[in-house]
């Protein structure tokens, strides 16, 4: 098959339906073209190597890529996002349009909602099956997150969106509440497929240490607890910074440690240090060849997201890579999410924006043996293998494609 990937984020920025998902493709026979825009997510600032042009392609590892202009721009503002969001929207319906080869399927990577623009246009043009994959709920989590508050504009988004349902020809989700959720959006329940999220499991599974990635002198002893990944509104980091001020003087041996970047991780760098927190560590992103290293220095693994109904139908793509690093995972979204931790008995699950509920359920892990921790990464490696692994998710994506 002639198979056309389009998403708005792509190698090398931080994503995991990227380069390993179109080699994969490639290597099973099919032919691969990915249409995206130049890389600045999650900072908002264009890569080095990178400059802004009307039209790119590269060639990596056999794939074509074709980039076409965007706005960079992942800030606090509206108008910024939103003009990020329309303008690869824009460019790849007129721009990407004229220029991929004809698919036979189009993928598309849902959020943001725009991309139904350039997908659209594809499928209308090429006459090619197209498949949605949502992996969030609009105008829903736009709406928790605080992006738009407008009553008017977020029924124009809905309407987009059942609009967009309606057109394509199958719909990917990432957890049972996320179909629950289109079904009672009137899509037909055939129309819908669950296709957990995997990892760069490459990335995982050997672990090396580098300069960047070693563990500093202060660490050693510590019972670390780590976030990793991007820090913004949808994650409410500031709990989690009051569970670490309640938790540094009657355990001190429990170090919080921050990687990655987005909108809040300056500012909620500075908040630990005017709360004169000292178990609490900044670390900026990592390359995703060295993420391996840093998970596996966790006691345990941190997810958090904001307490949002909305969220107690997502399963934070993190999870499986925190899964399949083999480590104990701290909870702290309901729903969806929690149930895999409780199935899969691989961590605690506690409550989001509840500072107490997240010390607790730390006190609980730091008071197990090692080995009892080991047990629990270990559960949580053995579930993803069975559930969530690259090829489960990559078998069922390709018999898709292929359906009529």
């Amino acid at each position: 098959m002639r198979i056309l990937l389009l998403t708005q984020w792509f190698d090398p920025e931080p994503t995991f339906k990227g380069l390993a998902f179109a080699r994969e493709l490639a290597r099973r026979g099919h032919q691969v073209q990915v249409l995206t825009g130049f890389p600045n997510y999650p900072g908002g600032k264009l890569y080095k190597g990178y400059r802004i042009r009307l039209l790119q392609h590269e060639r990596v590892d056999g794939i074509d890529i074709v980039r076409v202009p965007l706005y960079p721009s992942h800030s606090r503002s509206r108008v910024g996002r939103i003009a990020n969001y329309v303008s690869f929207a824009v460019a790849g319906a007129l721009i990407g349009a004229a220029t991929v080869t004809r698919p036979d399927v189009i993928y598309a990577y849902h959020p943001p909602a725009t991309i139904a623009l350039p997908a659209l246009t594809l499928r209308l043009l090429h006459r090619a099956r197209l498949v949605f994959d949502v992996q969030d709920l609009w105008p829903d989590s736009i709406a928790a997150t605080g992006m738009l508050s407008s009553r008017v504009v977020l029924r124009a988004v809905s309407a987009w969106c059942r609009f967009v349902y309606a057109n394509t020809d199958h719909i990917a989700v990432l957890s049972p509440g996320f179909k629950r959720g289109l079904i009672e959006r009137g899509v037909p329940a055939e129309k819908i497929s669950v296709i957990y999220n995997w990892c760069d499991e490459s990335r995982l599974s050997a672990p090396h240490m580098t300069p960047q990635t070693r563990q500093p002198e202060a660490w050693i002893g510590k019972f670390l607890v780590i976030f990793a990944g991007t820090m913004g509104a949808a994650q409410s980091l500031d709990s989690v910074l009051d569970a670490a001020g309640l938790l540094q003087s009657s355990r001190p041996a429990v170090h919080f440690v921050f990687v990655g970047g987005g909108i809040d991780a300056d500012r909620l760098a500075r908040k630990a240090t005017e709360l004169q927190l000292t178990n609490v560590s900044f670390l900026p992103r990592f390359d995703v060849a060295d993420i391996g290293a840093v998970l596996s220095r966790a006691d345990a693994l941190l997810v958090h997201l904001k307490n949002e109904p909305l969220f107690n139908v997502t399963i934070p793509s993190k999870t499986q890579a925190y899964m399949a690093a083999g480590r104990p995972i701290l909870m702290a979204v309901p729903g969806d999410a929690a149930n895999v931790i409780r199935e899969a008995n691989c961590g605690i699950a506690c409550e989001p924006e509840n500072p107490r509920s997240l010390a607790d359920a730390i006190e609980r892990l730091e008071a197990m043996s090692a080995d009892e921790r080991r047990v629990l990464g270990e559960n949580g490696r053995r579930f993803y293998e069975s559930a969530f692994s690259f090829n489960t998710g990559i078998n069922r994506f390709e018999a898709i494609f292929g359906s009529s």
